[in-house]
């Protein structure tokens, strides 16, 4: 079975290079194989496979996209892809039926050494807007962590890939823009990690985005 899934993610990762082109610009800091939260824009189901795809290989055996149980187990063929192929650390998003806190989940996660892929803004980004407003849990994730690097990844043109509503994706070059990594600083507000994280993803935009 471990095979498979090996095979699978091999066959994912080689799908979305050659559908999108993706080319990681590594602008603020190196790819190296150390222990970090990667935080991008998200306006595409696809989002965190073009981030997983974007790593060296070693990288990105020890990093686990996170998502919600919600939309993952629904179906066998997305339980598979979430529970065998990409190892996600899925959480449940419905506060009024969760058993567990997705902050402590994802700190257990962290625990087991493993780096993570999230989309602070909780959701999939279908307005006008370039980026929609932050929720907590990346704070809630610093503070719980701080040891933590968070670093910023701004996704470009997936969104045109793989537009809401179509099923076929439409073949166009992406890129993935890593900025430079930032911890919380001693004493600071969750409105003022908010704001530098938000403001850190923002500066990887295109100028014609913002």
């Amino acid at each position: 079975m471990r095979i498979l899934a090996s095979l699978a993610a091999s066959t994912l990762v080689g799908f979305a290079r050659a559908l999108t082109g993706v080319r990681a610009i590594w602008e603020g800091c190196a790819p190296e194989d150390v222990q970090r939260v990667y935080y991008g824009n998200h306006s595409s189901h696809g989002d965190f496979v073009l981030i997983w795809s974007s790593l060296p290989r070693p990288i990105r055996r020890r990093t686990r996209p996170v998502a919600g149980s919600d939309y993952w187990l629904q179906g066998a063929l997305r339980r598979y892809i979430a529970t065998r192929v990409i190892d996600a650390v899925l959480i449940d998003r419905a506060g009024t039926t969760r058993e567990q806190d997705p902050i402590a989940v994802l700190a257990q996660a962290v625990d087991d050494g493993v780096s993570l892929i999230v989309f602070p803004e909780g959701t999939r980004n279908t307005t006008d807007a370039v980026l929609l407003p932050f929720k907590s849990g990346i704070y809630r994730l610093a503070l719980a962590r701080p040891h933590l690097e968070f670093v910023p990844v701004w996704i470009e043109n997936l969104n045109r890939v793989m537009p809401k509503g179509e099923v076929v994706p439409i073949p166009l070059l992406c890129t993935t823009t890593f900025g430079e990594p930032l911890r919380l600083a001693a004493d600071e507000t969750k409105e003022a990690f908010i704001e530098r994280s938000r403001n850190a993803l923002l500066a990887l935009a295109p100028r014609v985005a913002q």
